[in-house]
């Protein structure tokens, strides 16, 4: 299929005429990113040498040791070439540092070669080559083929090359896939985890979020070659390429961003996907914070449940997008292993065996049957879809703003899109909830409002959520807004994010939050006897 550009599946006035599963109460929905380009680098440091590359042991003690290495300012794909030049996939979402993993690739090219960098914070450099290996043999693999009954696209790629971690260090890491003829590039995205998360911060990538909007192969959780629901797929699998930004999946536009800043501040990080805290109970057990980035709108009840728990036992979650937690899926194996299948019947959740056997139905966690709002987790609560609004500060006392300047109605073009969340009393809301930006909004003729907001709960956390989907992205706004502009956003809301995302990340990192700084209800204040 022809990638579409990064901008392209979300982005207002962008759309490519795909159908949503759901219709919220501002119309219909389209999937897709809302993104921006990923940052540049222009860092002039070596690179390791092409046959190993890694870090010596000594180089792997710890985070400060590993940001203080030089990174690797090429290590973007700047000739993606044809859809078909080469592409390809990890049978694992995840490893531990040590593990191997394989990749299924095809390409018509006698030989690529694959470079694993590791992406965060090097002086400024966004990525640091880690290891490589040249001429590997290439091979067109397979057309893939559908099955009839859920329309998922399964390849049946066999495995090209096994890849042994050893001496990577936990991150989050994109494997760049170069032809050695030229024609073609492609990014294969991969988390390096880590093995227990206590007094870290954990970085919990949505990857089973980029499976649902993944169209490679003409199939997504949203529409297929009709491009509406009655041709969308019931069930999606990691085993195939991802069809967008050049192979990252959502990670450039809606994760990227945040781990470079993260890493910036020098925070004690851990790494994790959706999928490993869903399989491993306890695994955010004594973790300063979590945080769910820009796209993070699936998620099994089993990662909720373990979400919850950490922050019923003081573990701080941090929200930085907007849609967070909305559908409800079911992990089941593949062909190359478990957890590689995404459940989503959505409005068919009926037809779902697994709910004929007794599992939870796989739709809106908002919906019934087994209505599970999730605003009870995140304060907030999934408002609608499309909206372009200025952001505007209504409590510039709070300390998550300090340092900004702002004062009261401070207002910032264009921060708040496409989706949005707001605080809303007819769901589940925990109390107290403060909410510090409440922005106006008109969203397909209905006024709302999106709403950043905070609240502390008896185990001491703190939750902070953006509002926004935009949120994350707008790390990277540097420059003057308008049309040139990603979405118009300027240095100036730039600026304004990365305070306060740095204000929550140190308050955060340094234990339950709520101890310091409890929330103080406003609710009444702001929506009038709330």
């Amino acid at each position: 299929m022809t990638e579409p550009s990064r901008r392209g599946i979300l982005g207002l006035g962008l759309g490519l005429g795909l159908v949503a599963a759901a219709t919220t109460s501002c119309g219909t929905r389209r999937p897709g990113p809302d993104p921006a380009p990923n940052p540049s680098s222009d860092s002039d440091d070596p690179r390791p040498s092409p046959d190993h590359g890694g870090p010596t042991a000594d180089q792997r003690v710890g985070p400060t040791t590993e940001q203080s290495l030089p990174g690797t300012p090429d290590w973007e794909i700047t000739n993606p070439g044809s859809a078909g030049a080469i592409e390809g996939f990890a049978d694992r979402v995840s490893v531990l540092p040590g593990e191997q993993f394989g990749l299924h690739v095809s390409t018509p090219a006698a030989a690529f070669t694959v470079s694993a960098y590791r992406t965060g914070w090097y002086d400024g450099a966004r990525a640091r080559l880690v290891w490589r290996r040249e001429h590997v043999p290439g091979g067109r693999q397979p057309a893939p083929h559908v099955d009839p009954a859920t329309r998922t696209v399964l390849t049946g790629w066999q495995r090209t090359l096994t890849v042994d971690t050893t001496g990577w260090p936990e991150g989050a890491y994109l494997l760049r896939l170069d032809a050695e003829d030229g024609s073609g590039q492609r990014y294969v995205p991969l988390t390096v985890r880590s093995a227990a998360t206590a007094g870290r911060t954990v970085v919990m990538s949505a990857p089973t979020t980029w499976q649902a909007y993944n169209e490679w192969g003409g199939y997504s959780l949203y529409n297929g070659p009709t491009g509406g629901l009655a041709t969308r797929s019931l069930r999606v699998v990691f085993d195939r390429p991802y069809g967008y930004d050049h192979g990252a999946g959502l990670f450039l536009v809606y994760e990227a961003p945040l781990v470079a800043l993260a890493e910036r501040l020098g925070l004690p990080l851990a790494y994790t996907t959706g999928i490993d805290v869903a399989r491993e109970p306890g695994l955010l057990r004594g973790a300063s914070a979590v945080l769910s980035l820009g796209h993070d709108e699936y998620w099994s009840p089993e990662q909720r449940a373990q979400v919850v728990a950490a922050r019923d036992a003081g573990t701080n979650l941090a929200v930085l997008g907007a849609n967070c937690c909305y559908r409800r899926v079911r992990f089941e194996p593949s062909e190359l292993g478990p957890d590689r299948t995404v459940v989503c019947y959505k409005d068919a959740w009926a037809q779902d065996p697994g709910r004929q056997a007794g599992a939870p139905a796989t739709t809106d966690f908002r919906a019934g049957p087994d209505a599970d709002p999730e605003s009870s987790m995140l304060g907030v609560i999934y408002d609608g879809y499309p909206v372009d609004a200025p952001y505007v500060v209504g409590s510039p006392e709070h300390w998550a703003f300090e340092g900004t300047g702002v004062a009261a109605g401070a207002s910032f073009p264009h921060l708040v899109g496409v989706e949005y969340d707001r605080v809303d009393t007819a769901f589940p809301t925990p109390r107290p909830i403060e909410v510090i930006a409440h922005s106006p909004v008109v969203c397909e003729g209905r006024r709302s409002h999106s709403d950043t907001a905070y609240y502390t709960v008896p185990s001491g956390a703190g939750v902070f959520a953006s509002g926004t989907m935009r949120w994350v992205e707008t790390l990277d706004a540097h420059g003057p807004g308008g049309g040139s502009a990603d979405h118009g956003i300027d240095a100036r809301a730039g600026d304004l994010v990365r305070r306060v995302t740095e204000n929550v990340l140190r308050t955060f990192a340094a234990g339950p939050a709520g101890l310091t700084h409890p929330a103080r209800d406003n609710l009444a204040t702001v929506y009038g006897g709330a």
